[in-house]
């Protein structure tokens, strides 16, 4: 049984799994953090073993975030929100940071910056996005996500089949890090480009836009888990806090434990 598509009732269960997404980056992040600044083996050996399901976290959370995009009426508002939140970052991991010592912790384009362009682009195309039927959206999403996944590496290609080569004179450079092209210098600690990523955004709109249209299970409205939900609904608040509070959490353990040792 759906809800009606008119019906106003927070849909808890987005919140939820934004809320999983946002809990597992987290500890992600606390890892890398750990076992980067701190220099503890145990948490770059966690860093490692957990690397595979990034990408699984990151694209559920890109997901959500194109569903409720489709979904809010504010999306020009709420792009340039993420923009500035996006700046902030970058200043302060590639400007701030360096000058107390903490190094490869700089963020030029990650997952804010992204959901921050894919916002605004999913709102100029709106118009030419509302004739393409959902489905059809997601097929051609679920088609360009594989084939673009490649650009880092200099291709676009379905796995060993090789389809097209890009030219290596773009990868001299790194005017082209927003798609996903540049120098092997170019370092990022958080790294999403627009492509293949924007893919699994827009697959988000298009399936926003079908729910928008039929109305979603009422299954999905009800609040489960509160702790979840209240992390996907402040999930930009505990983006930029959380490595700061890791950090100083961290070090008050140190801290800590020198004076017991002592």
């Amino acid at each position: 049984m759906k809800a009606k598509p008119t019906d106003k009732k927070r849909i808890f269960f987005l919140d939820e799994l934004r809320g999983i997404a946002v809990f597992c980056m987290i500890f992600y992040h606390a890892f890398y953090m750990l076992g980067t600044m701190f220099g503890y083996e145990w948490a770059k050996k966690l860093f490692v073993f957990f690397a595979p399901a990034q990408p699984f976290f990151a694209g559920l959370f890109i997901l959500i975030c194109g569903v409720s995009c489709s979904l809010s009426k504010s999306n020009l508002k709420r792009g340039a929100k993420l923009i500035g939140a996006a700046a902030v970052v970058t200043f302060f991991t590639a400007f701030i940071m360096p000058l107390f010592g903490f190094i490869e912790c700089e963020i030029y384009f990650g997952i804010l910056h992204l959901l921050s362009v894919c916002i605004l682009i999913s709102t100029l195309l709106e118009k030419p996005f509302g004739r393409i039927p959902p489905f059809a959206g997601l097929l051609v999403c679920a088609v360009l996500y594989p084939f673009t996944s490649g650009i880092s590496s200099g291709m676009l290609s379905y796995g060993d089949l090789l389809l097209l080569k890009i030219p290596e004179v773009l990868y001299e450079s790194d005017w082209l890090v927003p798609i996903g092209i540049s120098s092997p210098s170019f370092f990022s600690a958080d790294y999403f480009p627009l492509l293949p990523w924007m893919f699994i955004f827009f697959a988000g709109v298009f399936a926003g836009r079908y729910f928008r249209t039929t109305g979603f299970p009422e299954w999905a409205y009800p609040q489960r888990i509160r702790l979840f939900g209240f992390l996907g609904r402040n999930a930009l608040i505990i983006y930029i806090a959380h490595m700061p509070l890791i950090y100083v959490v961290a070090e008050l353990v140190r801290l800590v434990s020198k004076l017991l040792a002592a």
